[in-house]
């Protein structure tokens, strides 16, 4: 099967991992919806859109009558990342951008599939370590989320529209993209770079290890393409992860190897606070290696604050488990080893002049 997919979010790192893949496939049509244009467009056909002006929502996606297909992975986070978590002005503007997404093209008669995402907030992780694993069959987590409110509405839209959803619940995502706050491969690849500059060790900059999961949104990405024609796939929740485990110390050693650099003892250092005194030092780097962006600020945004929280610096969270059996018995069974993938896509943002070599 193919058609005509719409992808919103097609700056991000699940966006532009979708656009990279589908423009690879035969007999699809890729359509990149975003407020700015994603760093690394190939073929597919860019509209600039911004999800919260539904003029221009309903101007831009009412001449696409012939979408089949939407990979939904537009994303609002506040400046303050982890606080607006909780946050109702964050669950009703993400709630908001999806229906003037989507009700434009729900007007034609030929959408089949959306896939959307989720993640491990779903499970409450962001308030307390579920139980290991999590499995997408256990009651919704009794707390405010615009998770919940974007799936109720898409679940009624379907049923009263006659196409189907996939949702996908990753782990800890990595992929290339700039300016988003979200962005764990960049932020351990900056950081690897300025200490490299610094004639520093790399180090471990967060706090005790514990076990948790990645996701390389290139697996994301295949499982949309495989969810749009799986019948399994059809109104069903799953997660996705990279198939393997990891804890932050012990991923650092892949980094250093990869930057050419000594691994040192930890050095817990608050990053969101750190990296601020670091712009003129990339600014630097920037210049003489020719890189896109010389602006630490813009090239990061919030992700210093991301990455902290994920790092946990100053605490020893337990483990953040989620089964993918769910995933694999209903038929995808991709994966990928992720010390790996941060080779790769390390590799890849040097090939585009995002760090240096």
């Amino acid at each position: 099967m193919s058609g005509k997919v719409a992808i919103f979010g097609a700056s991000g790192l699940v966006g532009g991992a979708c656009i990279r893949h589908f423009e690879d496939q035969q007999g699809w049509d890729v359509v990149a919806l975003s407020r700015r244009a994603p760093p690394f467009l190939r073929d597919a056909a860019f509209r600039a859109l911004d999800l919260m002006d539904r003029e221009a929502c309903e101007s831009v996606l009412g001449a696409l009558d012939d979408v089949t297909h939407v990979i939904y992975a537009a994303l609002y986070e506040e400046a303050d990342v982890i606080r607006g978590w909780r946050a109702r002005h964050q669950m009703e503007t993400n709630e908001t951008m999806l229906r003037n997404a989507m009700e434009p093209l729900m007007a034609g008669a030929r959408l089949r599939h959306v896939s959307f995402l989720q993640g491990t907030k779903a499970y409450g992780a962001h308030l307390a370590a579920p139980p290991v694993p999590a499995k997408e069959r256990w009651p919704r987590h009794p707390h405010d989320n615009f998770y919940w409110l974007q799936e109720d509405w898409l679940r009624a839209q379907a049923a009263a529209g006659g196409w189907h959803w996939t949702c996908f619940r990753p782990q800890t995502i990595f992929g290339f993209a700039m300016a988003v706050p979200l962005n764990l491969q960049l932020a351990m690849g900056v950081h690897a770079v300025l200490r490299r500059e610094q004639g520093l060790a790399l180090s471990h900059p967060g706090g005790a290890a514990f076990v948790n999961e990645a996701i390389d949104a290139r697996l994301i990405a295949r499982a949309c393409h495989w969810a749009a024609t799986a019948e399994n796939a059809r109104d069903e929740i799953f997660n996705i992860t990279n198939g393997d485990c990891m804890t932050w110390p012990d991923l650092w050693p892949a980094v250093a190897r990869h930057f050419a650099m000594e691994m040192g003892p930890p050095e817990p250092e608050r990053l969101a606070d750190g990296m601020v005194e670091k712009a003129a030092l990339w600014s630097k780097i920037a210049a003489r290696e020719g890189l896109r962006e010389d602006d630490l600020e813009r090239l990061m945004g919030a992700t210093w604050q991301f990455a902290d929280w994920n790092f946990a610096l100053g605490k020893a969270p337990p483990p953040v488990i989620v089964s993918t059996i769910k995933l694999r018995q209903a038929g995808f069974h991709d994966c990928i080893d992720t010390e790996d993938m941060l080779v790769e896509l390390f590799t890849f943002l040097q090939d585009e002049r995002v760090l240096p070599r």
